[in-house]
């Protein structure tokens, strides 16, 4: 093999695995500010024509930050999105993408929680260089539900533990990160 066709190759190989983290970070963008009720965070991560399904709904993908605040906001004091096993297949502009994800969220006023798992099935394309998702659809296989208590048997309000916010006010956007910042359970 030559030096230019050894060097096309490896260019291609790393084509490939920048494109894959992309998509990942795209994926994860989404429920991170899902999570922290970041609704410029949500929007970023799906192109202006982009639609995400929840159920029978339809939402477009950049009012759907919007609308999970809503719905999260309505019935959980917490929520936190997990996104675990993940593949996709590119193809030049378009990638399709199965995400494996835990949703766990805790029932207002902290005494039960619930916890969803099912899978993002995603079509996302790269436009302008950058990677959004078009079409998402949900599906959820398993849900639990439960009381919300810690392996001691204690309730999460009067633990003690650092609790996150959903806004900007939350620890992860501290820069520089410091010991001082956050409010307790």
């Amino acid at each position: 093999m030559s030096d230019e066709a050894r060097l096309a190759a490896l260019e291609a190989k790393m084509q490939d695995l920048l494109d894959r983290q992309e998509i990942f970070d795209c994926i994860k963008r989404n429920s991170r500010g899902n999570d922290r009720f970041d609704v410029d965070l949500v929007t970023s991560s799906y192109h202006t024509d982009g639609l995400h399904e929840v159920g029978q709904n339809r939402v477009p993908g950049p009012g759907y930050g919007e609308h999970a605040n809503r719905a999260h906001g309505a019935i959980f004091d917490a929520n936190l999105h997990n996104v675990t096993m993940h593949m996709c297949e590119i193809d030049g502009d378009v990638a399709h993408a199965e995400s494996y994800s835990l949703g766990v969220f805790l029932d207002k006023g902290g005494e039960t929680g619930r916890i969803l798992a099912g899978r993002y099935i995603d079509r996302l394309e790269r436009r302008d260089g950058e990677w959004r998702i078009m079409l998402r659809r949900s599906t959820v296989e398993v849900a639990l539900e439960g009381k919300a208590t810690l392996p001691n048997g204690a309730k999460l309000p009067g633990s003690g533990y650092l609790r996150g916010n959903r806004d900007r006010t939350d620890p992860s956007y501290e820069r520089p990160l410091t010991p001082d910042s956050g409010g307790r359970w």
